[in-house]
């Protein structure tokens, strides 16, 4: 089957048509992403107002060239799946509506994606891994370890309680005056540190919850921070250092219990994974630790290429795939767009997680 699929839920406008065969196996025959970042830029982070627009602006002609790419026409196309949610509302609203009217105008099936369940199965297109499987998803939006035993069926171990850890990263960032997205200045920064000149707090270490907290490490950043103003570069490189390595020794800490965890349930037979998906997984520093962990654990170390690991439709379009594939359901037209959606329904909030409801 040939799905389009669109992605319109931030600051990343996508369309990608996907192949799925009858083995299950598929092939990316279109990507096509139009960033946003350097319109977003100056402020530092995402304006949702300019990103809608832009999403206006732009989404018809990567639908046509994903369309032109793949050399498949609309006619041709099995379903379109859009990303119906988390995200900007103005965005996907966006992405929804023009999604709509091409599945009406063509008759096509319409299926309204749940953005982290793109995330979710993305290491089933790239590496084929069987369910089930551990998740982490780090990015500026969401931080999580969640159980993935089956398309639509998801067990969420974990969560943050304040911050995603994308979006520490870009306020640390900020406050020490580096540049917009923070996770890659940070980073940067943190190749000229001192290791051993400031020393942070690790994050809920031990804690068996398997939740992340970001918030509390940002403050004490800023704590150091006042301390030693005016900052020198290397200062700042330093701290930056001193975050990052707080940063990876919390996830290092996470992902040991829930590997430990996930063994208990299923054995060290079942050739488990874990697959670490969102823009956080670009950070070399925390992926070889992840990798190094997950070796001594006995599990297979899955990343799909980072330009799949980023917001995009090819994603949207594969899970649009595997929800038809199961037997699940397409959706109707009046499908409403979700600024919160957790993919386990199921799980409680997280304390602390503010007024508006969990994260995810």
């Amino acid at each position: 089957m040939d799905i389009l699929g669109i992605e319109t839920s931030c600051d990343e406008t996508a369309a990608s048509v996907v192949r799925r065969h009858p083995d299950g196996s598929g092939e990316i025959l279109s990507d096509i992403v139009l960033s946003q970042l350097d319109l977003h830029a100056a402020f530092g982070g995402v304006v949702p107002e300019l990103a809608a627009r832009s999403h206006v602006t732009t989404l018809d002609r990567l639908v046509r060239q994903a369309l032109d790419e793949s050399a498949v026409k609309l006619a041709d196309i099995d379903a379109i799946a859009v990303t119906s949610g988390p995200g900007l509302i103005g965005g996907l609203m966006v992405g929804l509506m023009t999604a709509k009217a091409m599945a009406m105008a063509a008759r096509k099936p319409f299926i309204g994606i749940n953005h982290l369940e793109g995330h979710a199965l993305t290491a089933r297109l790239t590496d084929n891994v069987a369910f089930p499987y551990l998740l982490l998803l780090v990015s500026g939006g969401h931080t999580q370890i969640v159980l993935v035993k089956g398309v639509n069926d998801y067990e969420r171990w974990g969560t943050t309680i304040d911050d995603a850890l994308g979006e520490a990263f870009d306020k640390t960032a900020k406050l020490l005056g580096l540049g917009y997205p923070g996770g890659p200045a940070v980073e940067q920064a943190a190749l000229k540190g001192e290791a051993r000149r400031f020393r942070l707090p690790v994050p809920m270490r031990r804690d068996p919850r398997l939740d992340f907290s970001f918030s509390g490490l940002k403050t004490a950043v800023r704590q150091m921070a006042e301390e030693q103003a005016p900052l020198s570069q290397q200062t700042i490189a330093d701290l930056c250092m001193a975050f990052q390595t707080s940063v990876t020794a919390s996830l290092d800490d996470r992902i040991s219990m829930a590997l430990d965890r996930f063994t208990e349930r299923f054995g060290a037979e079942s050739k488990p994974a874990l697959v670490v998906a969102g823009g956080v997984a670009a950070n070399k520093a925390i992926r070889a630790t992840l990798e190094t962990r997950t070796a001594k654990a006995g599990f297979r170390f899955i990343a799909p290429p980072l330009h799949l690991c980023t917001d995009n439709a090819v994603m949207i379009a594969w899970a649009g795939a595997e929800r038809l594939a199961a037997g699940l359901p397409t959706d109707e037209l009046d499908l409403a767009p979700r600024s919160r959606w957790p993919l386990d329904q199921t799980a409680t909030a997280a304390i602390g997680h503010g007024k508006r409801g969990a994260k995810a």
